[in-house]
């Protein structure tokens, strides 16, 4: 099997960025969302939204033999995002993400490092520290039927 290569994302990526999302969702998220969900998940979002995000500086792209197969999003204080393609999950591939953005996301005067988990990864979040806060709604939406979410942080470590 090929390495997998963390990269910081770069301008182009942003096609590729939301076909691991929707792919990510539609996939991984079915036994946890209804099918109204799953199809407005992705709300009026298009590739050139993600080309935005990239231009912050704060995404992690992961690649096989230059596929990208999963990312991570952060900013001061919350990973935004992280989505891997189905076939690399179960790899340690969001676990690797998953640290990735908590250094990004820790920086200076950052006590806490939240989440908003999907109900599908609530587990996965746990076994990194993270403890559940609630559950509400996803704050990032963009339309589309209300996603279920799980509030969750963890304390950051030096």
């Amino acid at each position: 099997m090929n390495s997998i290569v963390l990269r910081p994302a770069r301008a182009g990526d942003g096609a590729a960025v939301f076909a691991v999302t929707h792919q990510s969702i539609s996939r991984l998220g079915r036994e946890r969302y209804s099918s109204d969900q799953l199809l407005g998940w992705m709300g009026e979002r298009t590739p050139e939204d993600y080309e935005r995000s990239i231009a912050k500086g704060g995404m992690v792209v992961a690649c096989i033999a230059d596929q990208v197969v999963g990312f991570v999003d952060a900013e001061p204080g919350e990973v935004t995002r992280l989505f891997v393609l189905e076939q690399a999950a179960g790899q340690q591939l969001g676990s690797r993400l998953l640290q990735v953005g908590i250094k990004k996301a820790q920086t200076p005067g950052v006590q806490r490092v939240r989440v908003e988990s999907t109900l599908n990864a609530e587990g996965f979040y746990q076994r990194h520290g993270f403890v559940t806060l609630g559950h509400g709604v996803f704050s990032h939406g963009v339309g589309g039927a209300p996603i279920a979410v799980v509030y969750m942080e963890r304390p950051v470590t030096g």
